[in-house]
């Protein structure tokens, strides 16, 4: 998803930075956009990692190069809640974040639910003897399957706002179960 029009909208902003690029910081780091402009063959973004780990000991200067903004974003992305309370959580907790936020119908559950077709379809057709009942249940069964995939997908994303909500929370002695 695109964040930005225009790479000049990202200069002087944070952002959490989501992919792993070689040579780069790695993901769960919040950045801070210094620079950032079209040298006519790519996008180059020179940074400097706000809140830095054992990797990044001091506020050194960086910069990378994109094809694209779209790649950009792909590689950071705007977070505030994360740029926010992120002296409060661990690396640990941030790229968690980051792999249930990423997530997306397509990726996470339409693999899920094929396979779990499959399967029902599979064992509806060779296991009953009927073939109108076996229809009826694997027809059944899929759209039962794909209301526990989608309602776990939701789940989760939930449940991970509420985790590091209540992770933070803690700090100031309130308790969200």
């Amino acid at each position: 998803m695109t964040y930005l029009l225009n790479i000049d909208e990202a200069i002087d902003r944070k952002f959490l930075v989501s992919k792993s690029i070689k040579g780069q910081t790695e993901p769960g780091n919040i950045i801070h956009v210094m620079d950032a402009y079209n040298d006519g063959n790519s996008i180059v973004v020179a940074y400097r990692v706000s809140h830095y780990t054992e990797r990044f000991h001091d506020y050194q200067d960086y910069t990378v190069k994109f094809d694209s903004v779209a790649s950009f974003c792909k590689w950071a992305q705007p977070d505030n809640f994360i740029a926010r309370n992120y002296e409060n959580l661990s690396l640990k907790d941030i790229q968690h974040y980051i792999k249930i936020k990423n997530r997306s119908f397509v990726n996470f559950c339409l693999p899920i639910i094929a396979v779990l077709a499959v399967i029902v379809w599979v064992l509806a057709l060779l296991v009953i003897p009927s073939k109108i009942i076996g229809i009826i249940l694997g027809a059944v069964l899929t759209v039962a399957a794909v209301v526990l995939v989608v309602g776990f997908y939701n789940k989760q994303k939930k449940q991970e706002k509420m985790r590091l909500y209540s992770k933070i929370s803690s700090s100031w002695g309130v308790v969200i179960d």
